[in-house]
């Protein structure tokens, strides 16, 4: 794979069948520059063909922050084009066929939370802070945080935090369903390496279709959404993934999955 080495404020790493991305300026608070942005997208679509690949962890270095959002003053030196296109970088995760844990803690605000929402799991640390604050700056969420909160909490959830630029902490998080477990911090890497290594002991074929009819049929009729699920269904059942694991589950071991 060709995976970019100059990276402005990231760091990457590939592990066991983890790839982990992690927003690397703590002295910013992580702050997540426009260049950074470009790059994230590269690297997700690099490990969307990295077959060694299994699972992605997205995290920010640091005690304080995962992030607590984008370059400010990078925003005024944009054009307003390149500002209506940012939302394609921060869904690279969403685009992405392999499960993704967002790893947060402490502030996560901005691109920060809109990072975490294109994320397939969120692993709280009990520290975190959550906000989308544009509107106190006169702007609104711009990368994905209008909508993809809405569609995750409800309507008016949504709006009571966009529209009032309010934080929220991490158990509210948790009881509107904003994030999928919450840790004490100093439990936060065993929590988040556990998810993966249960992801990682299913089939990766099932797990990226899965994400693919969820993902794509979750707004549309339901009709639609049954549709793509049977399609999706009658395609596994050609794959040797599912041949294995029937197989495994008849013979009474793990299975090993490859796939395929």
């Amino acid at each position: 794979m060709t995976y970019p080495t100059e990276l402005d404020g990231l760091r990457f790493e590939r592990e066991g069948g983890v790839a982990t991305i992690t927003l690397d300026v703590p002295e910013k608070h992580n702050r997540v520059s426009m260049v950074a942005r470009d790059q994230l997208a590269a690297l997700f679509d690099e490990i969307s063909r990295d077959d060694e690949v299994r699972v992605v962890m997205l995290a920010g270095a640091g005690e304080k922050a995962f992030t607590a959002g984008g370059d400010i003053p990078g925003f005024l030196e944009a054009s307003p084009e390149t500002l209506t296109r940012l939302h394609h970088n921060v869904a690279a995760a969403e685009r992405c066929p392999k499960p993704v844990i967002a790893k947060l803690h402490g502030y996560t605000f901005g691109v920060g939370l809109e990072l975490a929402l294109a994320c397939d799991f969120r692993i709280a640390a009990d520290d975190l802070q959550l906000g989308l604050p544009e509107v106190t700056i006169g702007m609104i969420p711009g990368s994905g945080g209008t909508q993809r909160l809405a569609r995750l909490v409800g309507l008016g959830r949504a709006k009571d935090m966009i529209m009032r630029g309010r934080r929220i902490g991490a158990e509210e998080a948790a009881a509107i369903g904003l994030v999928t477990e919450v840790v004490p911090f100093g439990e936060l890497d065993g929590a988040a390496d556990a998810l993966a290594a249960e992801l990682i002991r299913h089939s990766p074929l099932a797990l990226a279709m899965a994400k693919r009819v969820l993902n794509r049929a979750y707004d549309g009729p339901l009709q639609l959404g049954l549709e793509f699920e049977g399609l999706a269904y009658g395609f596994l059942r050609t794959s040797d993934d599912f041949r294995e694991g029937v197989e495994a589950f008849v013979e009474g071991r793990p299975a090993d999955y490859k796939g395929t």
